[in-house]
């Protein structure tokens, strides 16, 4: 779980959160949207302590982040909007490997994470290849891959379809679900609702640093409307579509 009590983040004159408090329960997915510079991004990099807030606490796995970091960071994934800047090694395996390297795991154990955060990501048999030579996508799936491998409780990811095509976008949400399902808690932050609006359990919509909507994704088209987030229209089922008109 991941508990926010009145957290504050003042950059000189700028308050970029706004005594924000909210609960993440585990296995729950989340969805936090709003117009650039809400606050959206500032907020969950307090989640393992990537920020130290003016005031207030954040806790996770009822342990205050300001008191273990260090277990903070395991337990909380991250995944940034350019993984790029976070890259470690020379070749996509090697930099997937580092963090369970990292937990002194077994090497059958590093061997099948790496494995399965490739699988999950279209990214099958490609240890070998060096990041450099790899699309902006595929480094995207890379850094997607390297959190995935490192299994934590919580798992936040900051527009992490960017630059994705809808195979490798497809396969990565359903990877989503489905750690969410087995009770990962999964927090995505984005613009881009479409497909994730009607999978998430919960949108979170930010405004001015602020929380402006916190509901059910049952509520979130009609909230969503009031709070200057465009809202993708309903998909309709595969194979389904309107009759011609004769």
């Amino acid at each position: 779980m991941i508990e926010v009590q009145s957290l504050t983040q003042q950059f000189g004159e700028t308050t970029a959160v706004d005594t924000v408090s909210l609960t993440i329960n585990d296995g729950e997915f989340v969805l936090i949207t709003g117009p650039n510079g809400s606050g959206k991004t500032t907020l969950v990099r307090h989640f393992n302590g990537l920020r130290t807030p003016t005031s207030g606490t954040v806790q996770v796995n009822a342990m205050p982040v300001s008191e273990d970091v260090v277990a903070a960071r395991t337990a909380v994934g991250m995944v940034f909007q350019h993984p790029q800047d976070g890259f470690v090694a020379a070749t996509i395996g090697a930099d997937v490997a580092f963090g369970p390297e990292n937990l002194g795991l077994s090497h059958d154990e590093i061997n099948r994470r790496v494995t399965n955060a490739l699988a999950a990501v279209n990214l099958s048999d490609r240890e070998p290849d060096r990041i450099d030579s790899l699309s902006g996508g595929e480094m995207a799936r890379v850094g997607i891959a390297g959190a995935l491998a490192m299994e934590p409780d919580h798992l936040v990811l900051d527009e992490p379809f960017t630059g994705l095509d809808e195979p490798a976008r497809q396969s990565v949400l359903e990877h989503l679900k489905t750690l969410s399902e087995r009770g990962t808690s999964v927090i995505v932050v984005t613009h881009d609702l479409r497909d994730l609006i009607d999978c998430c359990d919960r949108v979170i919509a930010m405004n001015a640093g602020a929380v402006a909507i916190d509901c059910p994704s049952t509520d979130a088209r009609d909230a969503l409307s009031d709070a200057a987030v465009y809202v993708p229209p309903v998909s309709e089922p595969e194979g389904e579509s309107e009759p011609e008109s004769s």
